[in-house]
């Protein structure tokens, strides 16, 4: 196998978009500017301990207004300016009168994003939004602009993040790079998508679909995520259908099963990206505590469960699952399954010896897919100029690691997959936390 580091693009100086208002980038930003001047070490922003408001459904604000003696009615008009309104400031919560504004401001977090900074590509039809949280966490959320054509209606679909960084740690995954922060609150991973709506509204479009594929595993952050879905398809908040969301995972078999026994009609995403037990022990850590085919099966009773097909995902990396042998092990996996899968060109991530794999070598996987009667797509990759995929921009604020860091971590990895080709377990212990 040969190994190649492609080093990422870098961007020149672009619009940042910081708490609504059009600036230019900060001193000491990835864009090009001069860094802060070395000192004492800022403190570390301690995290808001009030409750997002977005979270909240309306017996929770009933329940609230009932302790300060509000007539019960208000907690529509609440919900109406969080998600019809999309409110972010107090000051949006009109009509409410003053008081309750106030009280609801020093109760609450009207919106749990501090700042946003967006970068757009692809000639307006891709939206990468950094986010930091209270305490100075980063997060992601990409919006994503889909034209109309025969047959298909426009749609705007935002992608976004249920923790901040990932305990997962796939190789060729920018947020992997990061390491885990923490899990986001409900209200935390909804705003996201408020912020992407808002958006939407300035030029009089809608958000038409969600995918939970941002920042972290969200079958490992479950209870939020499925509050966020419950806010999310609820017609007295956001009322979006429950086929127009899609939750993904790496593989966490027993979130699995307890999406199955719930029954939701969202759809389910699993990030396969090997069919073969060794790479997919390399590529996806996961693997090692829930085989691929134990994965599969649990993908395999939540579609029939559901009557949805499952979306299996696939990321191309030269030399190493792009392989007629990597196509033929997909394909007896998923033989006869309720099943689609995506071919997605990997994007360039800094300090992984790994390139994507040419168009050629994927539609020449794909054509093996289809022979053997499995639907497949190829995705073209969005946003690239500007680190749309998941974590890159993070990780770019975050800053390049020491140079005998990157080596290292470039060796081990590159010894883990010429292993894996050979066809050897993975015998490297999990993070903690991770698969438990």
């Amino acid at each position: 196998m040969t190994s190649r580091l492609a080093p990422p693009e870098t961007p020149g100086p672009v619009p940042a978009i910081v708490s609504g208002t059009a600036t230019e980038p900060p001193p000491g930003s990835a864009s090009g500017a001069r860094p802060e001047p070395a000192g004492e070490p800022r403190p570390a922003p301690r995290r808001d301990p009030r409750p997002g408001l977005s979270g909240l459904g309306e017996a929770d604000l009933r329940a609230w207004l009932a302790g300060r003696g509000a007539p019960g009615y208000r907690a529509r008009q609440v919900l109406h300016a969080i998600w019809q309104g999309l409110a972010s400031t107090a000051g949006d919560l009109r009509p409410l009168p003053a008081s309750l504004r106030a009280a609801l401001d020093e109760a609450f977090r009207i919106d749990t994003l501090v700042e946003t900074e967006v970068r757009v590509s692809d000639g307006g039809r891709t939206e990468k939004a950094l986010h930091r949280l209270s305490d100075g966490a980063l997060i992601e959320s990409v919006l994503m602009h889909y034209p109309a054509r025969p047959g298909s209606r426009e749609r705007h679909t935002v992608c976004i993040s249920s923790q901040a960084g990932c305990a997962v740690g796939c190789p060729f995954c920018a947020t992997g790079e990061l390491g885990f922060s923490r899990d986001l609150e409900t209200a935390e991973i909804l705003d996201q998508v408020r912020f992407a709506a808002r958006r939407l509204r300035a030029d009089g479009r809608r958000l038409t679909n969600v995918v939970f594929m941002g920042m972290g595993e969200p079958l490992l952050n479950l209870d939020r995520v499925l509050e966020a879905v419950t806010a999310l398809t609820d017609p007295d908040r956001f009322g979006l259908g429950a086929r127009h969301i899609t939750v993904s995972t790496s593989g966490v078999v027993p979130g699995i099963r307890r999406l199955t026994a719930l029954g939701p009609q969202f759809t389910l995403a699993v990030s396969l990206h090997a069919a073969r037990d060794p790479l997919r022990d390399v590529l996806v850590p996961l693997n090692r505590r829930w085989p691929v085919a134990e994965v599969v099966a649990a993908a395999r009773d939540h579609a029939r469960a559901t009557g949805r097909r499952v979306s299996y995902e696939y990321t191309m990396i030269s030399g190493v699952n792009d392989t007629d042998e990597d196509a033929r092990a997909l394909a007896e996996l998923l033989r006869g399954e309720l099943a689609h899968v995506n071919l997605i060109p990997m994007n360039p991530v800094a300090h992984t010896p790994w390139t994507a794999s040419p168009l050629p070598v994927i539609e020449r996987f794909a054509a093996r897919l289809r022979a053997a009667g499995i639907p497949v797509t190829i995705r073209r990759n969005r946003g690239v100029e500007i680190g749309a995929a998941c974590g890159q921009l993070a990780a770019e604020r975050a800053g390049a690691p020491p140079l005998p860091v990157v080596a290292r971590r470039r060796e081990r990895i590159v010894a883990a997959s010429v292993a894996a080709l050979r066809g050897e377990r993975s015998r490297e212990p999990l993070e903690a936390g991770v698969g438990d």
